[in-house]
């Protein structure tokens, strides 16, 4: 049987700020890979593609406020750091 995804561990590096938000991110980031995994069975955010992001912040945030899709992307732009990709998105 294999471990998790410990995606605290994989933003470690990354996270900046207090450390509520920082548990906010690790929190999203882990809505997201569910989100992602149930959809597209990737587990890992090292086998993820810029539309799987992109597909999460356009469907599963759609009938979310302004706000809340503006701190998925927050942490969207987090994961994207992490991965050293260029990737790029708008709401």
């Amino acid at each position: 049987m294999s471990k998790p995804f410990d995606m605290e561990l994989f933003l470690a590096g990354v996270l900046t700020g207090s450390r509520t938000t920082q548990q906010r991110h690790v929190r999203q980031a882990k809505i997201i890979q569910a989100e992602i995994t149930e959809r597209w069975q990737r587990e890992t955010p090292w086998t993820w593609q810029s539309k799987h992001l992109n597909w999460f912040l356009q469907h599963c945030l759609s009938r979310r406020s302004e706000t809340t899709r503006y701190y998925y992307l927050l942490t969207v732009k987090l994961l994207v750091r992490r991965l050293e990709k260029s990737w790029t998105f708008n709401l």
